[in-house]
């Protein structure tokens, strides 16, 4: 994806991003509190179980086998403690849910707290107001007292969009300082001014001694390789892998330059960031790219790097308009594939009426490229310039590419359009039936179907997960933030701390078990996972109370998850056969890796000496 540079410090989207999504889903804060009360009542008679705490709008799983959980899962918005772990320090049980006094509000406004997951004593908070959809907040602005009467007053900020999506909010970026702040519970204060709204919402600080220790002592480094200046965060995967990370990116970067025919010699900036956000790569004016041993996207990283680089050379080549459709389709082409390296054409050609039929027509496709599904459009993109270049060649493509206008009131189809009939004289409607005619001439595209249709289906799913339990992640308004000013003040939290309960982790491992089985061909088991992931995410967005009782495979990830938590390690990938199950953890010394085997014993997993 690339951003144009960011205004007041908020980073907007505006070319393309390679993560991908669906809308947001909000709450109704004082109903899921309601829900939560009933449930934790009903929990209390019938379990004797010790609570696991939510970070996440969800359930309460209990099931036969494994024994059962409790599970306490708080509203959004959040910030709370994990479960009391041995490596760990213990954290009172908290849950924020914040009082609304709304006047005369109809729909409360939703609230989300930055760093997610945990706030201790000394973080820089940030805020994302969210409006009520229908309410018209133009020229409105957002004040917070800390701790009224006498406390602190932060903004006023004003209401305005956010990301790809444009939602409606009020982005009160790093404005609560809690560095002199005593632990324990702070009131907060919000007022919407000119709309007479008002609310107050109780947050709790963590004394910062209780901070993990691998997290106290992250600070931001760098490194030079031959291509890039490499910027990440000690005391994590980048940290440890970063002699194989850096000769990674100088390898990119040698073939990104040769393919792109670009003359460029001026060192690119890469953050590489320690949590999944969107698909894990974005470019503005530098690149940033995920790398974390529980990568639920679970994409080529090599990849992604060399497409962000195609999109820092393209960007530098330039072009009067460059449309998204051939944007993001040049990274995928000139990469070899999205997430992995594959045959373009051929996949495409499953899309088509006779095959899986998820074709989306060429102008539907320019003109609101990240409202349309996300992988069929970066398929369909790369695969259309691919028959261009094969039709017609490269220069003449690019010539075509750099001689693209766009006028005032013209859409993204009728800027193409013109520029072919400049270049090829042809319309948009005629490349599309010659591109239609090659992609039915295709001869392999049985041996595609599967993997076409179950990659849809899980970064689908990923989306949905992202939307109900990890929303910064959630590509359309994702929590992206300006590197070089989180640099310059040494703020390392927003990308070190993420959802991390025993849900998070037990639906994060079984999208690595899912994308394993695809890997290796065995799309009937992952098929069953991504159904079984899917049931469990349907039961939560309709609060049940038990949604991982779903399977037997969801109850063990979410056992076996809990377990691990428990003892003081941080599960990274989880595979069960029949009692036993295979792990990699690590702790919160450190990012190494720690393989584990368990085995289901009298109901309860235990470590296998």
């Amino acid at each position: 994806m690339t951003l144009e540079p960011p205004q007041n410090l908020v980073v907007k989207f505006l070319i393309e991003l390679d993560l991908f999504y669906h809308p947001y889903v909000f709450y109704n804060i004082s109903m899921r509190r309601f829900l939560i009360m009933i449930f934790i009542l009903f929990a209390t008679i019938c379990c004797g179980s010790f609570p696991i705490l939510f970070f996440q709008p969800a359930s309460t799983p209990t099931f036969t086998l494994p024994p059962p959980i409790t599970l306490t899962i708080p509203s959004l918005p959040i910030s709370t403690v994990i479960p009391s772990l041995t490596a760990r320090a213990t954290a009172p049980a908290f849950t924020p849910a914040p009082s609304s006094t709304y006047n005369p509000a109809t729909k409360p406004f939703t609230v989300l707290y930055h760093p997610d997951d945990i706030l201790y004593v000394g973080d820089q908070v940030s805020f994302e107001v969210i409006s009520p959809p229908g309410l018209d907040v133009n020229n409105a602005n957002v004040r917070v007292q800390v701790d009224p009467p006498g406390g602190p007053d932060l903004g006023p900020v004003n209401f305005s969009p956010w990301g790809i999506e444009g939602r409606s909010e009020a982005a009160m970026l790093w404005s609560w300082d809690t560095q002199n702040l005593d632990p324990g519970q702070h009131t907060l204060a919000f007022e919407v001014e000119s709309h007479a709204y008002t609310w107050t919402e109780q947050v709790t600080l963590l004394p910062h001694s209780a901070m993990p220790p691998d997290e106290a002592a992250a600070h931001w480094s760098t490194t030079q390789t031959q291509c890039c200046t490499v910027f990440y965060i000690t005391n994590t995967a980048s940290e440890r892998d970063l002699p194989s990370l850096t000769t990674m990116i100088d390898e990119q970067a040698q073939d990104v330059i040769e393919k792109m025919g670009a003359d460029f010699t001026q060192p690119i900036t890469i953050t590489v960031l320690p949590r999944l956000l969107g698909h894990g790569g974005f470019t503005s004016a530098e690149i940033s790219v995920s790398y974390l041993d529980r990568n639920y996207a679970s994409n080529s990283w090599d990849l992604v790097v060399h497409h962000e680089m195609i999109h820092a050379i393209d960007a530098h080549l330039g072009g009067d308009f460059r449309p998204t459709i051939f944007v993001e389709g040049l990274a995928v082409y000139m990469t070899g594939g999205h997430y992995k390296l594959e045959p373009l054409m051929p996949r495409a050609a499953t899309l088509l009426p006779s095959y899986l039929n998820l074709y989306i027509p060429l102008k539907t496709l320019a003109d609101d490229f990240y409202a349309s599904q996300h992988e069929i459009g970066y398929l369909e993109g790369a695969s259309l310039i691919e028959y261009m270049v094969n039709t017609y060649g490269l220069d003449a493509f690019l010539a075509f590419y750099r001689d693209i206008h766009n006028h005032q009131g013209e859409s993204q189809s009728d800027s193409i359009d013109a520029a072919l009939q400049a270049h090829f004289s042809m319309s948009f409607s005629q490349l599309e039936q010659d591109f239609l005619a090659a992609l039915r001439n295709e001869t392999d595209t049985y041996a595609w179907l599967d993997d076409v249709r179950l990659t849809v289906t899980f970064y689908d799913t990923m989306r949905r997960y992202q939307q109900l339990l990890d929303p910064s992640a959630y590509f359309r308004t994702a929590w992206l933030l300006d590197n070089k000013t989180m640099r310059e003040r040494g703020i390392v939290a927003d990308y070190l701390r993420h959802p991390h309960i025993p849900v998070n982790l037990a639906l994060e491992t079984l999208f690595i078990t899912a994308h394993q089985q695809m890997t290796a061909q065995d799309y009937t088991s992952a098929g069953k996972t991504l159904e079984v992931i899917s049931s469990v995410l349907e039961a939560i967005d309709h609060a049940t109370t038990d949604p991982f009782s779903v399977s037997l495979l969801a109850a063990n990830y979410l056992s076996i998850a809990d377990r691990l938590q428990q003892w003081g390690y941080d599960v990274q990938s989880i595979s069960v056969s029949g009692d036993f199950a295979s792990t990699s953890v690590s702790t919160s010394t450190g990012p190494d890796l720690i393989t584990l085997t368990l085995q289901l014993t009298g109901g309860q997993w235990s470590i296998v000496p």
